[in-house]
């Protein structure tokens, strides 16, 4: 199957597809409507981790601090109440087991990767802040990505306030990660960008990209899901090629499983072609 033939069948999914494919160290090989926006669901989680370790190095926050874990946060809306989350829309028990006790914000930003925590999520937010996310987003190089509110917070939502992503965007952080290249600046050192994709590598969520993966090849990735909406997006290191990145966003009328084989099958693709991964002319 060649990149034309990939194009062709992305195009007729019923919806949106954008995918984002080639090396980390080149333009990239293989787009498609990459800078088309979706809704970020929980790849939004990765920028999240960034805010949280430049903060660390800033001084600001200590990560082995112990914070409370509970469940009320502001709204993003100015006007807005305060609101709750719902411990079944979550995948992660072991946060909420630890409800009103502590947890360190190391602890808890690996939850949100490892098992995507919603409750962590927000905790976190409310201590890195939103600007802070957004700081990571432009040092990135996101040309279209933003992250304006905490997973649940409708009546944000409800007044246009959203969480967006692009393919483009998504491969530029995990690129940035994974290279420490960005511009105006790294986004953190290399020794917190090791740890960072170390906690991305440790992802327990596993039936998109890395599904179409051979065994044992090691991907650094955060998925992202809810009704209609499926992403994925990794850094690849390959033991016989170089490293290379690949996002998959998908908006669309597909069933769960269904998106989850077609971001299986782009993956599969792409690892095909690992050693040809060049600029594309």
């Amino acid at each position: 199957m060649t990149w034309d033939d990939l194009d062709a069948r992305l195009a007729a999914v019923p919806g949106t597809a954008s995918v984002y494919a080639g090396r980390l160290d080149a333009a990239p090989t293989w787009t498609h409507a990459e800078h088309a926006p979706h809704y970020a669901a929980s790849t939004m989680k990765v920028a999240v981790l960034a805010a949280l370790y430049r903060a660390a190095e800033a001084g600001a926050l200590d990560p082995d601090t112990p914070v409370p874990v509970h469940n009320d946060f502001p709204s993003a809306h100015p006007d807005g109440p305060r609101f709750s989350l719902t411990p079944h829309y979550d995948n992660d028990n072991a946060v909420w087991d630890r409800l009103d006790r502590t947890a360190t914000l190391r602890w808890l930003a690996e939850r949100m990767i490892v098992r995507s925590s919603n409750l962590a999520t927000n905790i976190l937010l409310g201590h890195v802040g939103l600007p802070a996310v957004a700081d990571v987003w432009a040092l990135a190089g996101a040309r279209h990505s933003v992250t304006g509110r905490g997973i649940e917070d409708y009546t944000a939502r409800a007044a246009g306030i959203t969480n967006l992503v692009t393919a483009a965007d998504l491969a530029a952080l995990l690129g940035a990660l994974a290279t420490g290249a960005t511009r105006p600046g790294p986004i953190a050192t290399p020794a917190s960008c090791a740890t960072m994709l170390d906690v991305l590598r440790a992802q327990e969520f596993r039936e998109d990209l890395p599904a179409g993966l051979p065994a044992g090849v090691p991907i650094a990735h955060k998925n992202g899901w809810v009704t209609g909406v499926r992403h994925g997006v990794g850094v690849v290191h390959p033991h016989d090629a170089p490293p290379y990145v690949l996002a998959v966003c998908t908006t669309t009328d597909l069933t769960d499983p269904d998106a989850c084989r077609l971001l299986a099958d782009v993956s599969a693709r792409v690892w095909a072609a690992r050693h040809d991964l060049q600029p594309a002319s």
